[in-house]
């Protein structure tokens, strides 16, 4: 009888911890001295930021919100053009009475049609104050009402360091932080024709015609979009995505730059780009493959008889990432039975959708004719 017992079935155990960080120090990337700045890359983390978390003005950059708030309440797919919005008088006595100030426009006509996908367009790419305002009393009905919907969504966002005054982002008092506009900034993007629409270097619409996208970066650096603001209190601003190709995969990178120096558009422009354009240099020489967990022992197999077997990685697990980011790793265990050949696999090791199996080292086989005699019930 007490040879013919089935064997107990050998025990596993592994060191693998459910989070680890890829070695080595975290990046000194670099940060404008000026202003703040904010990096975020989808599907890994916040990347730093720089500055400080008090609020300044972002100047068109609240367009973002503005836009995001029509196409979340009146959302467009595929090339669907959307209702249509009449210019009336009331609408260009508005753009008259911008011209003194010298905000940016695009012109209209009284009975002039624009679809909502005309009007998204002319408020993201020559960035017109006037088409804010327009869409606004479209949706709202006033201005006001349609601004408290934007100081509600960005509560709803956890945009605690923001507040909108107007949809435009001329008022100095429409202030918000880095950090916040990338929050709003990945939300934008989940919605498809947002995202078309700010990676257009231009369009066309009735009346202005061909209007141009004020973001010189788009295709360079893999920017694709999202938008410009500058005035005299705000400076130089970006809310900028872009695609960054890694280790067989395509991440997105999502930041902002803020409140860079310049006496005029064009120079503050030139200067938030600049700082852009070094950090996604930086970006691309940092952000790489790195081995988290290498092929060494993480755990053994041992039989109920004390013969063991060290276990490792089939291979080093690979994710992409950069220094000192913490990453979750799940490890699966396969129960092995009595006996483990050499190789065997018995569990593998996620990170970042990279597997690798845990492999036996070496084999465990039957017990001695005397431990199975003498074993204990």
């Amino acid at each position: 009888m007490q040879l013919s017992r089935e064997l107990p079935k050998a025990t596993l155990a592994t060191t693998v911890a459910d989070t680890m960080r890829i070695p080595g120090k975290a990046p000194a990337l670099p940060w404008p001295d000026q202003g703040s700045a904010e990096l975020m890359i989808e599907g890994l983390g916040r990347l730093g930021g720089s500055g400080s978390d008090k609020t300044a003005p972002i100047g068109s950059v609240a367009k973002v919100m503005t836009a995001y708030v029509i196409l979340r309440d009146h959302p467009l797919s595929g090339d669907e053009e959307g209702p249509t919005l009449t210019v009336t008088a009331a609408d260009v006595a508005d753009y008259k009475s911008r011209i003194s100030t010298n905000q940016s426009q695009v012109p209209v006509r009284v009975g002039e049609k624009l679809t909502e996908r005309d009007a998204i367009e002319a408020l993201m790419l020559p960035s017109a104050n006037n088409i804010a305002h327009q869409l606004a009393v479209w949706d709202a009905g006033s201005e006001k009402a349609f601004v408290d919907k934007m100081n509600a969504t960005a509560d709803e966002l956890g945009m605690t360091g923001t507040t909108y005054s107007d949809p435009s982002g001329f008022l100095p008092t429409t202030v918000s932080t880095a950090a916040d506009q990338v929050k709003l900034g990945r939300a934008a993007l989940q919605m498809e024709v947002f995202a078309e629409i700010v990676a257009l270097p231009s369009a066309t619409i009735p009346v202005a015609g061909k209007i141009r996208n004020y973001n010189d970066l788009l295709g360079v650096d893999g920017v694709f979009g999202i938008k410009t603001g500058s005035t005299d209190e705000a400076g130089g601003n970006l809310l900028f995505s872009a695609r960054l190709k890694v280790g067989g995969r395509t991440l997105t990178v999502v930041g902002a730059v803020f409140n860079q120096p310049g006496l005029h558009t064009p120079e503050q422009l030139a200067n938030v780009n600049r700082e852009v354009r070094a950090l996604l240099k930086s970006v691309r020489q940092t952000v790489k493959q790195y081995t988290l967990l290498p092929a060494d022992p993480v755990g053994q197999v041992e039989s109920a008889w004390g013969d063991s077997s060290i276990v490792r990685p089939a291979q080093p697990l690979q994710v992409v990432g950069w220094p000192g980011l913490s990453v979750p790793v799940e490890v699966t265990t396969t129960a092995p039975g009595a006996t483990v050949t050499a190789g065997q696999a018995v569990g593998s090791v996620e990170a970042s959708g990279v597997r690798v199996e845990l492999l036996a080292e070496a084999a465990i086989g039957e017990p001695s004719l005397w431990w199975k005699l003498t074993r204990m019930p």
